[in-house]
C-alpha cells in the first residue's frame, strides 16, 4: 500500500534533511558572512559561489566540451594501443 505524505509532511521531512546534512547552517554562514560585508558585494550570487569556494569566472560549457573532446581521444587511443598490441602479438607468433 502506498503511504501518502501531505505537502508540510513532505516539506517537513526535506527541511529536515537540509539541516541533518549541513546545508542550512553552510547558507546561515554565507549570508551573516554578506551582511557582515562593510562594503555590498556588486554580485551577491559571485560572492556566496566564492564563500561556498566554487570557482568563479569558469566557462562550465567548455569545460565540459573539453570533458567530451578528451574522453573521446582517449578512447581513440586505447584502440590504438588495442591494435598495436595485437599486432606485436601476431608478429612475435610469426616469428617463433
Amino acid at each position: 500500500m502506498t503511504s501518502y505524505q501531505t505537502p508540510d509532511s513532505k516539506k517537513e521531512e526535506f527541511r529536515k534533511y537540509l539541516e541533518k546534512s549541513g546545508v542550512i547552517d553552510a547558507l546561515t554562514k554565507v549570508l551573516v558572512g554578506l551582511y557582515e560585508e562593510p562594503e555590498r558585494p556588486p554580485n551577491a550570487v559571485d560572492y556566496i559561489k566564492r564563500y561556498m569556494g566554487a570557482p568563479t569566472g569558469v566557462d562550465v560549457e567548455a569545460l565540459r566540451q573539453d570533458n567530451e573532446n578528451l574522453r573521446k581521444e582517449r578512447e581513440e587511443l586505447r584502440s590504438t594501443i588495442n591494435d598495436l598490441n595485437a599486432r606485436l602479438t601476431e608478429d612475435a607468433a610469426v616469428q617463433d
